[in-house]
């Protein structure tokens, strides 16, 4: 057995009072599942940070305003206050749209569901497509594109917009292969060819 002394003054499970004091005898056992559970989180949580690859853009586009057609851009500058210069999504810091990425993948998965030879990007309504590294592994992670660093805030679920611009289908074709939205944490420039990888979160929230 082993004895542990708990001296806490809040949520006594035991309604002590605020100064009391208690032990409690716990099994091996228990204290065993409770080191293994945290060795399994911590293992969780090194496979969640193993992205060796390095992505690379393949194309970028801002979106003047709504519903006209994207402009397609050689680089781009990104501003952690206003977002992607040009974007119509390009105000509030902070903001957890303020970049949206799609899998350059997953483009030809929706054309083939779809029963298209290819799919011209710029009617997914992203701002930048990416190859080579899985976005989804970059949810709740920085990550650095370019001279930016981006921090992944979510899934980009597809609109009912995606069934007028890639016709009947078109939206459950792109779900699940909607993209990463993402806020800017550190201005930079983005250009096509640019690489895309993954930062240590300590090392970045330690630069501020």
């Amino acid at each position: 057995m082993v004895r542990v002394t708990c001296s806490s003054i809040f949520c006594c499970p035991f309604n002590l009072p605020a100064a009391g004091r208690c032990e409690f005898v716990a099994r091996p056992e228990a204290v065993r599942l409770n080191k293994d559970r945290d060795a399994n989180f911590m293992e969780f949580q090194d496979l969640l940070s193993s992205i060796p690859q390095i992505g690379r853009v393949r194309w970028i586009g801002v979106r003047p305003a709504r519903i006209e057609p994207l402009i397609v851009v050689r680089e781009i500058e990104v501003d952690q206050q206003r977002g992607l210069s040009g974007d119509r999504f390009d105000g509030g810091a902070g903001k957890s749209r303020q970049v949206t990425l799609i899998q350059f993948e997953h483009l030809q998965a929706m054309a083939s569901i779809l029963g298209r030879d290819s799919i011209d990007p710029g009617l997914l309504r992203r701002n930048i497509v990416v190859s080579g590294i899985n976005l989804q592994s970059l949810k709740n992670q920085y990550f650095q594109i370019g001279t930016a660093i981006l921090f992944g805030t979510g899934d980009c679920a597809p609109c009912r917009r995606m069934e007028e611009n890639l016709g009947p289908g078109g939206y459950n074709a792109m779900r699940g292969h909607g993209g990463l939205t993402a806020r800017v944490h550190q201005s930079g420039r983005i250009c096509v060819g640019d690489s895309v990888s993954l930062l240590d979160a300590a090392e970045v929230q330690n630069s501020n």
